[in-house]
């Protein structure tokens, strides 16, 4: 098997001193970074990889007004959440971890509490004291000013009442409707904002989403899990949709500064090739999701074989490529997993393949690698964080024709899609080719992604989107009060 990582600096590469201090210096934020380690944002048992926005000794004080300043110095923009300064807002949590979902709904706790809001998170998982992750992210979040209340307590049911708005983050969360609020749930509804990232058949019960058609508003990542969630609730539970709003989610402002930085990402592409045994001139083709079947990591694997046949049977002149795969478990040995080391090993190439353990920071692999493979199967991902993220870095995107992806991606001057499944195997394989030998159009790809991302996948985009919505979801509840 191919050459497990280790850590991306370390001690014994003192040549690089120089380097690494400047990095450290220009970057301060890097390690603030957070992998939504091996969760995606649709699926809250999956493995998503994205960037983090987590923002390491920037608490500002509460109550202020806070102003987004562009690279121009001029004059400071208005923040379009502004509008919620001094509101109070009860977030709701299926549960704390480092899947996309929860992560999520922690940022926009942040970027309320940059504004001046009044935040409370609870969380409506039994938890316990000796886990760590949850004992992190809580003091992150107190640490910003974030409350932490339990989910059952009184505390919450007084917070639910009195908050002008209540978001429900995905929707194994409307079971804490019933189970807390009981006969004040009526009261609650009109300004409950449902955020629902699943894309899966079995999230589609009653006991999860009766209260659906009666809440504020939904909103979801992308148009394509909208049209699915309208299409499903109505066919399967006899049940309608609430005013849905469709919000693109957008990169963090540290994950630009990073994938901007030409010295950083130099310093970290150099170290993660060198962790991995992989040349500089070598190229390199990533998934970075769970190691699950759902992320089609066996059919990358078998395009990624396939390739290599391809390119041998034709005696294509290009540098030696490599299959990375981010997100793996070596502690669980998962029998899929195993079934993938065994591929790879009868196929002979442990050389070309590399996995790498899930990890708390995705950066440096995103600088590190030529081409991101974004390979969900049967709907894909409801949006798929990590293609943004890998865009960022001006890298093109392999991605199957389906789901989110279809947003994001612009076939053939972004990233080339692929069909969902076995049939997708041979096309994606010749979509590696097609990268591999072919340095201009992996450039122009990359450079093209990167210019869709300014335009449409930045944190203040999102900020923008989410603003509307909360806008919508506050008039709607006053409007409603007014009329009772």
């Amino acid at each position: 098997m191919g050459k497990q990582p280790s850590a991306w600096i370390t001690t014994q590469q003192k040549k690089r001193w120089p380097l690494m201090i400047l990095l450290l210096l220009s970057l301060s934020t890097l390690m603030a970074f957070l992998i939504r380690s091996t969760f995606d944002s649709c699926s809250n048992g999956s493995i998503n990889n994205v960037g983090n926005f987590i923002r390491e000794g920037q608490e500002e004080e509460k109550g202020g007004t806070h102003h987004q300043v562009n690279h121009n110095d001029e004059a400071p923009t208005p923040n379009p959440l502004d509008f919620m300064k001094s509101k109070l807002v009860l977030l709701v949590s299926h549960e704390l971890s480092l899947s996309g979902g929860p992560l999520l709904l922690m940022e926009l706790a942040f970027l309320l509490r940059e504004v001046g809001a009044d935040v409370v998170w609870v969380t409506n998982q039994k938890q316990t004291e000796s886990d760590d992750i949850i004992y992190s992210l809580e003091h992150k979040m107190l640490n910003r000013g974030v409350q932490v209340f339990s989910a059952k307590g009184q505390e919450a049911i007084d917070t639910a009442l009195k908050a002008d708005l209540v978001v429900l983050n995905t929707a194994v969360a409307g079971k804490w409707l019933d189970a807390v609020l009981k006969e004040h749930v009526a009261d609650v509804l009109p300004k409950v904002l449902w955020w629902i990232h699943e894309m899966r058949g079995h999230y589609f019960k009653l006991e999860y989403v009766k209260h659906l058609p009666l809440v504020g508003g939904a909103m979801i990542d992308s148009h394509t899990t909208a049209n699915y969630w309208k299409n499903r609730t109505r066919e399967r539970l006899g049940i309608k949709m609430p005013e849905t709003y469709v919000v693109h989610l957008g990169n963090s402002k540290e994950l630009m500064e990073v994938a901007e930085n030409r010295v950083a990402k130099r310093v970290l592409r150099e170290h993660v090739r060198e962790s991995l045994g992989v040349k500089n001139e070598d190229l390199v083709f990533a998934l970075i999701n769970s190691v699950s079947r759902g992320k089609g990591v066996d059919l990358f694997l078998r395009s990624f074989h396939e390739s290599l046949k391809l390119i041998q049977e034709r005696k294509l002149k290009v540098p030696p490529i490599h299959a990375v795969i981010v997100g793996s478990d070596m502690n669980a040995q998962t029998k899929f997993e195993t079934e993938l080391r065994n591929f790879v090993s009868q196929n002979n190439m442990q050389g070309r393949v590399h996995f790498v353990n899930k990890t708390l920071t995705v950066a440096p692999y995103l600088a590190s690698i030529d081409v991101l493979v974004q390979n969900s199967q049967a709907r894909g991902e409801c949006f798929g964080r990590i293609t943004i993220e890998a865009m960022t870095f001006q890298l093109p995107v392999l991605g199957t024709a389906a789901g989110g992806t279809m947003e994001i991606v612009v076939n053939g001057k972004t990233g080339l899609l692929h069909p969902a499944g076995k049939e997708g195997v041979m096309p994606l394989s010749n979509n590696i080719v097609k990268l591999a030998t072919n340095v201009e159009k992996r450039l122009t790809m990359g450079k093209r992604g990167y210019e869709r991302v300014k335009e449409r996948f930045l944190e203040r985009h999102m900020s923008e989107r989410i603003a509307k919505v909360l806008k919508e979801i506050l008039l709607h509840k006053a409007k409603r009060h007014s009329e009772s």
